[in-house]
């Protein structure tokens, strides 16, 4: 069995770092090394994971020209330069193209290329997220994390220093615990370097969602901290329910998973306050093929192992170590991450909406100004509208305004003259339907207004799937990015498309 620290030296440790004026002032992955178990990746787009850092955190690339930037702390240590991302993207989209490894083993990630399952980008690759959908503050100042729609996907095949076999390692995540799914899977941590399922006990990564498909849960309807080993999401030592893990409700959650040779646990908690909890500690699976394991090394994000996609999640920072680190040393990793100060900021900018009026939006794209959102049956499309227009055109081309049900700092947008019936997209096309509550509406009915990208009115994005925006394209509506497969994701005029005047209803 791997050589843990003594129950002497963990507590040296805790008492030497919290000792210290203050634990933000010491990264998580110095206090992993205080702890002897070093971080050998370090990802972060919201601040720097060692104390003395000031490389690159991520880069971003934008649509307009295909030009491409690195984003870099403030300060030594500090949170990441946001304000220069703005700069950059200002008129345009970015996505977030690489995610740098802090620890110097050169562990970055980028898009997650074709596995066993193919993703929605050229070639069977996984997209890329976007750089503006998941905007917070780490004690005031403003930074963005990697909010991942199904189809998204981060991976590194070669990485190095990562665990092989039943080697030891930990790794810890900082996740949103608002946005999850039942989708397979929503993973950090250490996987396939092949993008294939091959076989059990392949895989140690942290999971986060509420699927129950693969054989662990935990208490309540989830999501939960659990940990993929491959062909099983674990919520503690058996395959099925774990009654000591429970449903997680704060906004941002501290996951950890940890393994040596029969030997793992899965940890959590709130990371705006108080101290980590243990789901579980105890032998490996009895299950064959998890005991020895057969870690690969490889490094995924928001995917699975065989590049299984349909997950969403929120990814903020996260490491892992070689070694298995004490409790106290990730007591101390939580409570630097407590003092980091993560919280909520607005999704939203440009001109503002009023929730309860009635409103309409009028295309900005030369030559079609006459234009205005309406719907035909449940189509959403254009159509020209006019003071003199039929009284029940005018009441197709108004919409009420409601706070977003998935995120009240967005909104939801109801049809004026079939009450009930709300703005959905449904396999990227926009369409009214009845509001019938389930989790997947809720989130595909809610829209994040942003100044608009030509400079005029609104452009309104998808808060499930932040890289795409309402477009007109042949008349019709449709949530389109800035460039990609689909037809109506073609770049050209694609500011003017996505830009709309919100004026008072017609009706």
């Amino acid at each position: 069995m791997h050589s843990r620290p003594s129950i002497e030296r963990a507590a040296v440790v805790a008492l030497g770092l919290t000792a210290w004026s203050s634990l933000v002032a010491a990264g998580p992955c110095d206090i992993y090394s205080s702890g002897n178990t070093p971080c050998v990746a370090a990802h972060s787009t919201t601040r720097a994971l060692f104390d003395a850092y000031t490389g690159s955190l991520y880069q971003v690339t934008r649509g307009s020209d295909g030009a491409s930037a690195n984003i870099s702390p403030l300060s030594a240590g500090g949170v990441a330069n946001a304000a220069a991302q703005d700069r950059f993207c200002t008129g345009t989209t970015c996505l977030i193209s690489i995610i740098y490894d802090q620890s110097g083993h050169g562990n970055h990630l980028t898009q997650a290329q074709a596995g066993y399952w193919k993703g929605p980008d050229v070639n069977g690759a996984d997209n890329l997220a976007s750089a503006i959908g998941a905007p917070v503050t780490l004690n005031g100042q403003k930074a963005y994390g990697v909010f991942m729609s199904p189809g998204t996907g981060y991976r590194n095949n070669a990485a190095s220093g990562t665990a092989l076999g039943d080697a030891a390692e930990g790794m810890y995540a900082v996740l949103d615990g608002t946005h999850y799914n039942d989708g397979c899977c929503f993973d950090y941590g250490n996987a396939e370097v092949s993008s294939t399922d091959t076989g059990n006990g392949h895989m140690e990564a942290i999971y986060f969602g509420n699927n129950t498909q693969f054989g662990g849960f935990g208490t309540g309807n989830g999501p939960w901290v659990m940990a993929d080993l491959e062909n099983g999401l674990f919520s503690g030592q058996s395959p099925g329910n774990n009654p000591a893990n429970p449903s997680i409700t704060e906004r941002f959650v501290t996951a950890a998973v940890k393994g040596e040779p029969n030997q793992w646990a899965i940890r959590g908690g709130n990371s705006a306050s108080g101290p980590l909890s243990t789901f579980y500690s105890g032998i490996r699976p009895t299950v064959w093929g998890y005991n020895p394991m057969s870690k690969e090394g490889s490094i995924i994000l928001g995917i699975g192992g065989d590049n299984s996609n349909g997950a969403q999640g929120t990814f903020y920072e996260g490491v892992m170590t070689t070694g298995y680190p004490s409790d106290a040393t990730e007591n101390a990793v939580q409570a630097n991450i407590v003092a980091a100060g993560y919280a909520v900021t607005s999704l939203t900018s440009g001109p503002a909406l009023t929730v309860g009026s009635s409103i309409s939006m009028q295309v900005t794209t030369p030559g079609y100004t006459t234009r205005f959102i309406a719907h035909t049956g449940t189509t959403v499309n254009t159509q020209v509208v006019s003071s003199s227009s039929p009284t029940a055109l005018k009441q197709q081309a108004s919409w009420i305004v409601h706070p977003g049900f998935a995120n009240s700092d967005c909104f939801s947008f109801e049809s004026k003259d079939t009450p009930g019936n709300f703005i959905q997209h449904s396999n990227f096309g926009l369409i009214i339907a009845p509001n019938n509550r389930v989790k997947s509406f809720l989130e595909d009915s809610t829209f994040c207004p942003q100044s608009g990208l030509n400079g005029q009115g609104n452009s309104i994005r998808s808060w499930s799937y932040p890289t795409r925006f309402f477009r007109h394209y042949d008349n019709v509506l449709y949530i389109a990015s800035n460039g990609g497969v689909l037809t109506f994701d073609n770049p050209n005029s694609f500011n003017n498309d996505v830009s709309f005047l919100i004026g008072t209803s017609f009706a």
